[in-house]
C-alpha cells in the first residue's frame, strides 16, 4: 500500500514538472460589454479620434441635461470619429486640462429658471481658461441651452455669438418646425437638403447678438405670427399676450431667425447650434448631422463625416 501511495505521489509530482499547455488569449474586436441602459462604451486608446469634452453639470429645469449628455456622447462615439468625456464640475477647470481636448461642447445653463437672478457661474479661473482655450485655437460647440444665460456677461456673448435676453427674446410656440439650411456650401452643411425638421424643440427668436459679431449663418427658422394662434400654441402662451395687434408690433415676427452659425474667436472655431432640446429631437437625422459635422469642423477645421440619406440633398425636379 505504501508502495502504491509512493508511486501515485511520484506521478503527481512528475505531472507538475511537465509544462502545461498555455491558455489561449483571445483578441476580439475591442468592445467592452454594454450595460442594460444604452451608454457610450470606452474607445480603444489605439484609435486616433477627435477628443471631445462636454461641459455640463447644471441647467434649467425643463432640460434633461444628464440624458442629453449621454445621448450626445453616444451619438458622437458611435460615429467612429470622436472620443468623448463629460465633466459636471468645471469650477476646477484649467487651461492645461482643456488643451488635452480638440473641442469642447457646452451643454450648460447657470440658472434653474431662465430669468432667475441667482445663477451658478464657473470660477473666475475656469472661465478665463475656457476663453483662453478657444482664443488660442481650441474648438467650441455652443449647444441649445447654452444660449439661455450670459445675457449679463458680454464676454460670453462675444464667445458664442448671441444669447437669449429676457424681455426681448422669445421662444416661438411650434415644437416642430423646419430648419432652413441657408448655406449648403459650408463644409458642415455641404450635401444636406435645403430643409430638415426638428421635433419637440425650441425655436429661439429675437436673440441678442454680440455687437460686432462676425457670425456666418448656416440655418434659420421662421417665426410666423400664425403660430401664436391659441389653437396651435396651447395654454403655455396666453392668448391675451399675443393678439393680432400685439403680434403686429412684436420685433422679428414673420421673419427668419438664425438657429445655427459659425464664427472665429481668436484662433479658435466656434459652432453654435440653438436647436436640440431633448432626447426626442436628437433622434432625427437632420439634427444629428449638424451636431456631428459641426463638432468635427470645430475640432479640426475640416469635415469628413458623410451626410446620411435622411438628411441628404435630393433632386426636386422631374
Amino acid at each position: 500500500m505504501n508502495l502504491l501511495r509512493s508511486a501515485a505521489t511520484g506521478a503527481a509530482i512528475a505531472m507538475l514538472t511537465v509544462p502545461a499547455v498555455a491558455q489561449v488569449i483571445v483578441h476580439p474586436p475591442y468592445r467592452p460589454p454594454e450595460t442594460v441602459q444604452r451608454v457610450a462604451i470606452p474607445v480603444d486608446p489605439a484609435e486616433k479620434r477627435i477628443s471631445v469634452l462636454i461641459i455640463s453639470g447644471q441647467n434649467s429645469y425643463e432640460h434633461d441635461w444628464t440624458g442629453v449628455d449621454n445621448m450626445l456622447r453616444t451619438l458622437l462615439q458611435d460615429s467612429g470619429r470622436f472620443d468623448v468625456r463629460i465633466t459636471e464640475d468645471f469650477d476646477h477647470g484649467s487651461l492645461a486640462m482643456l488643451k488635452t481636448y480638440d473641442v469642447v461642447i457646452l451643454n450648460y445653463s447657470s440658472r434653474w429658471v431662465y430669468d432667475d437672478k441667482e445663477e451658478h457661474r464657473w470660477s473666475p479661473e475656469a472661465e478665463k481658461a475656457l476663453f483662453d482655450y478657444v482664443r488660442q485655437g481650441g474648438g467650441l460647440v455652443a449647444y441649445h441651452s447654452s444660449f439661455t444665460w450670459g445675457y449679463n456677461w458680454p464676454e460670453y456673448r462675444d464667445l458664442i455669438g448671441a444669447v437669449m435676453e429676457p424681455g426681448s427674446s422669445r421662444r416661438s410656440p411650434p415644437g416642430a418646425f423646419p430648419v432652413h439650411i441657408v448655406d449648403r456650401e459650408h463644409p458642415i452643411t455641404a450635401g444636406m437638403r435645403e430643409y430638415v425638421w426638428t421635433y419637440n424643440d425650441d425655436m429661439y427668436t429675437n436673440m441678442s447678438f454680440a455687437p460686432g459679431a462676425k457670425i456666418h449663418v448656416l440655418a434659420t427658422a421662421h417665426d410666423a405670427a400664425a403660430s401664436y394662434d391659441p389653437k396651435l400654441a396651447g395654454p403655455k402662451y396666453p392668448a391675451g399676450a399675443y393678439t393680432k395687434e400685439k403680434l403686429a408690433k412684436m420685433h422679428g415676427i414673420n421673419a427668419d431667425h438664425p438657429q445655427v452659425w459659425t464664427q472665429d474667436y481668436g484662433k479658435g472655431r466656434v459652432f453654435s447650434i440653438t436647436i436640440g432640446h431633448d432626447e426626442v429631437s436628437l433622434h432625427f437625422a437632420g439634427l444629428q448631422t449638424l451636431i456631428l459635422r459641426g463638432t468635427e469642423w470645430a475640432g479640426t477645421g475640416k469635415v469628413t463625416l458623410s451626410v446620411p440619406d435622411d438628411a441628404a440633398d435630393f433632386p426636386t425636379s422631374p
